[in-house]
């Protein structure tokens, strides 16, 4: 049974019938209590301290058998604290994994060149924590028993975790740097369209200037999402929405790309409200629209309906093309992945940012038969007035 008691200095500890103990190091109290949970919840003894000296202090009066170390902390960092724990008497076999919010290479360099064993970045699962934490015991054990394979291990992980963080900093470039111009090209064509002195050919190649350029903004948003999602950063901040004006929206949104393929589009929604992020779902709708009228052939109708299901609210975007075996179904909501025939157009993050962001609504995403066709349902949970 476990037992608390408070120390004087400064460090909580929580005692439960195990072998293994975790110090976690950190000036976040719901950080804190949040790692502790997870451990707890997995049979560790869990010892808590504030700052980087009652870490140390911890360390020498309970000897664990690793540490969680945030890097950002008053006083002494958690960088200096993990240096200065290993210059002590059993501080080099103890695993340390550094916590932190910061997610540059520069910081992860930081955090290995001071000793740490493992990077693991803010917010975090309570459940990858705890695989950090027992791969981290696991690494030490065979540290000491071949130490030659634990370096080449270890310089194999850190090259591994060095090369994705330098894909997240590039992405996020990407994403900031593309932001701008397409902006800029869509700033101009509106120009173009308010001129009253602008031909109707001009207007029509203005449209079709604009509508691709929100496509690539939607392509660029979608690459930040689906990295924010990674990171667990993909947080909605919702509203009660109205569910026929965002499908309108949305619907409006893809009339030109529409009439283009000579794809009909028709909403039949009923009163329904859904708690979600208005910038978030409004792209998921559009992504599914587009996705729906890519397929669609000539002459044919994209159906977007709402239907109401015990506790939740149900979104259908239904169109006629060739449908999706099931066996397939789970596939295309893959990164770089298609569903519909095998070649490789229009393989890319849509449908999987559609996963995600809908997911991240605690709702869900399935597909079902149209008879001819495939329709995308999207469940969102009833939230209590």
């Amino acid at each position: 049974m476990a037992c608390t008691q408070e120390l004087r200095s400064g460090v909580w500890s929580a005692s439960v019938l195990t072998s293994a103990t975790v110090l976690v190091v950190d000036d976040n109290a719901e950080n804190r209590a949040l790692a502790r949970a997870a451990l707890e919840d997995e049979g560790y003894r869990v010892v808590l301290a504030t700052d980087g000296t009652t870490g140390i202090a911890a360390f020498q009066q309970h000897h664990p058998d690793c540490i969680l170390l945030d890097v950002r902390m008053p006083g002494v960092d958690g960088l200096t604290a993990c240096e200065q724990i290993r210059a002590l008497p059993g501080g080099e076999t103890v695993a340390i994994v550094f916590v932190t919010a910061q997610r540059e290479v520069e910081t992860f360099d930081r955090a290995i060149a001071a000793g740490g064993d493992d990077f693991l970045t803010k917010p975090f699962r309570p459940s990858e924590l705890v695989v950090r934490v027992q791969a981290a015991l696991r690494a030490r054990k065979l540290a000491g028993e071949r130490s030659g394979l634990f370096e080449q291990v270890k310089r194999q992980r850190d090259d591994l975790q060095r090369l994705q963080l330098h894909k997240e900093q590039l992405t996020n470039f990407l994403v900031h740097d593309l932001k701008n111009p397409v902006s800029t090209i869509e700033l101009q064509v509106q120009r173009v369209l308010r001129d009253p002195g602008a031909t109707d050919r001009s207007r029509s190649a203005a449209n079709a200037i604009c509508d691709e350029a929100r496509a690539l903004m939607r392509m660029i948003l979608n690459l930040l999402d689906v990295s924010r999602a990674d990171e667990g950063r993909l947080m909605p901040v919702c509203q009660r929405l109205d569910t026929e004006t965002i499908i309108r929206a949305a619907l409006d949104d893809m009339q030109l790309r529409a009439a283009a393929s000579q794809v009909a589009l028709r909403a039949d929604v009923g009163a329904a409200t859904v708690d979600a992020d208005p910038g978030l779902i409004h792209r998921v709708l559009t992504n599914l629209v587009e996705n729906a009228i890519r397929y669609a052939p000539e002459g044919t109708a994209v159906t977007v309906t709402t239907r109401p299901l015990a506790g939740a609210t149900q979104i259908r975007i239904c169109d006629a093309g060739p449908g999706i075996p099931p066996e397939q179904r789970a596939q295309v909501f893959h990164r770089f992945e298609s569903g519909r025939g095998t070649t490789t157009e229009n393989r890319g993050l849509g449908l999987a940012f559609c996963k995600l962001a809908v997911e991240a609504h605690g709702g869900t995403i399935s597909i079902e038969d149209a008879a001819p066709g495939a329709v995308f349902c999207l469940r969102f949970p009833d939230v209590p007035d």
